[in-house]
């Protein structure tokens, strides 16, 4: 049995806690008569309501954008980087208060919550280098007497909408370089667990950014629509499933946008029969079910190569019992509940769907999920996964981990090349030349040696192929400050006015 640690008893909660906007440097109560309720997965029990957006208040919060950014973008590189260093300084004072914010709306483990916000502080911080990431170029003399120099220059105002699974890290992903670059910002957060991003807004007005700069707006496709068709926002970044990054980027574009949307995913780790089968169960055990699946980084399908499957599913099943579940906030969780009941059940409907089709339940997290009113699932291996199957097929978004088995490496690429994701991939293997030759071979964004997460640090950039990516540009790192900025190149002459004359021919650099 899977260790549980026990969850509160289910109720509902005496006083529902108001979710707000954050519009123009303050909280700023919905009139739109709509909203949405906030729960905590652990007790499933409601804990707030979030008030949900009309177009109206969107109009609103992109008009405090606008009005703010003529004066932002004039803020000196070197003004802008001590907030910067004062915001970086704040979120790492309060980490904690972040994380358990996310903990209580979210489901995952304190330990998991705080292991997000150091990651997206880890984005701030390289933000706080903006004056050496917005270094344009310069020639002298290019012609006789004219020199040529890049710049790179702000949007204006910009758009996030982010994804419950990670309510913290990934709009910091977005609002740090763009409001590095000098950009405004409107967010547009999970509706599902909302108060982080009030809290970081605070934040950030106690850091020095001025009123109108970050805005926030909840809500539904209402919401989502009025940001994607505003005449005022030029460009928008999305993480989210497939469908909906798929939706956002055609619209978003078909409204003059520029647009990076990231989807989903269906994340393989190969393991060759050369692998340190310990070191991958232990892998695959923490990729798989770490933050209760909810990860779009997170490992969903191992894949077996030749004579190491068995080996490897008596590993992985040895492990899976000391998974102890259980309510997030308790410091003995090692994986929390799913973010809604609704999520839950889907997630769960994969089991009998996986067994129906001809896998082998390994391990059911029906079995061993706590009792009580909580959103948990217990930990799920299926072995003998093919290709054709939905457990295979689908981004299941929860603890189900899938064994698919194949005789070769080359078998194994193939997999991995044809699936229609491209996010991440691990392979796990002592043979530096087979590694070398897998990130050649596989048609992957972000490829992991022995690293099954492989997430990229923040001075590169986050992103897949295929459809987990609608757009040209990666999160953050590099091609962040690329994305929030657009190419500016300045031919300059200062001339004798006595040398001047009319020249009606193409111009010319000899």
């Amino acid at each position: 049995m899977t260790e549980v640690v026990e969850a509160p008893s289910a109720k509902r909660a005496d006083e529902l806690k108001r979710i707000t906007h954050w519009i123009g440097g303050g909280a700023v109560e919905g009139g739109s008569g709509r909203n949405g309720p906030v729960y905590n997965p652990a007790a499933g029990i409601q804990t707030g309501e979030v008030d949900f957006a009309s177009a109206e208040e969107v109009d609103r919060a992109v008009q405090a954008a606008k009005e703010a950014f003529a004066s932002w973008r004039a803020v000196s590189l070197s003004r802008k980087t001590e907030i910067f260093f004062r915001i970086r300084a704040l979120v790492d004072e309060h980490r904690e208060d972040i994380a358990k914010i996310l903990t209580a709306e979210h489901g995952k483990v304190l330990s998991d919550a705080k292991g997000e916000v150091a990651r997206g502080l880890e984005v701030i911080e390289f933000c706080c280098g903006i004056p050496e990431l917005l270094k344009g170029g310069f020639t002298e003399q290019a012609s006789t007497g004219i020199d040529v120099y890049s710049i790179r220059q702000p949007l204006g105002v910009c758009a996030g909408i982010t994804p419950f699974n990670f309510p913290a890290m990934v709009p910091m992903w977005m609002w740090a370089p763009a409001l590095a670059c000098g950009n405004t910002f409107v967010l547009k957060p999970s509706e599902k667990d909302p108060s982080a991003s009030i809290y970081m807004a605070e934040l950030l007005k106690e850091a020095g950014i001025p009123d109108g700069v970050f805005n926030v707006v909840h809500g539904d496709k209402v919401a989502v629509d009025a940001i994607l068709e505003h005449p005022e926002i030029a460009a928008v970044s999305f993480v989210g499933s497939t469908p909906i990054a798929r939706y956002v980027y055609e619209t978003g574009t078909s409204h003059g946008k520029r647009v990076q949307a990231l989807g989903g995913a269906k994340n393989h780790m190969i393991v060759l029969p050369d692998a340190d089968i310990d070191m991958a169960a232990d892998a695959a055990v923490s990729a798989g079910y770490g933050s209760a699946g909810e990860r779009c980084m997170a490992v969903s399908m191992l894949v077996a190569v030749g004579d190491a499957g068995d080996e490897l599913i008596g590993a992985i099943k040895e492990r899976l019992p000391k998974v102890k579940v259980g309510d997030g906030m308790q410091p003995d969780s090692e994986m929390g509940p799913l973010v809604t009941r609704e999520h839950r059940d889907k997630v769960a409907s994969y089991i009998d769907k996986g067994r129906d089709e001809g896998a082998t339940v390994v391990t059911d997290g029906r079995e061993t999920a706590p009792d009580g009113g909580g959103f948990f699932l217990g930990v799920t291996l299926l072995d003998d996964v093919k290709p054709e199957m939905d457990v295979y097929k689908h981004e299941i978004f929860g603890p189900v981990l899938g064994v698919t088995r194949v005789g070769t490496y080359d078998e194994a690429v193939r997999l991995v090349n044809e699936n229609p994701y491209g996010n991440g991939v691990a392979i796990f293997t002592r043979d530096g030349g087979v590694a070398r030759q897998f990130q050649f071979d596989v048609n992957v964004g972000m490829v992991g040696i022995n690293v099954p997460i492989p997430v990229p640090v923040a001075y590169y950039s986050f992103g897949g192929w295929k459809n987990s990516l609608f757009g040209d540009l990666h999160v953050y790192g590099p091609e962040g400050i690329q994305f929030y900025t657009r190419g500016k190149v300045v031919t300059s002459r200062w001339p004798d006015p006595a040398t001047s004359k009319v020249d009606l021919g193409f111009p010319q650099t000899r």
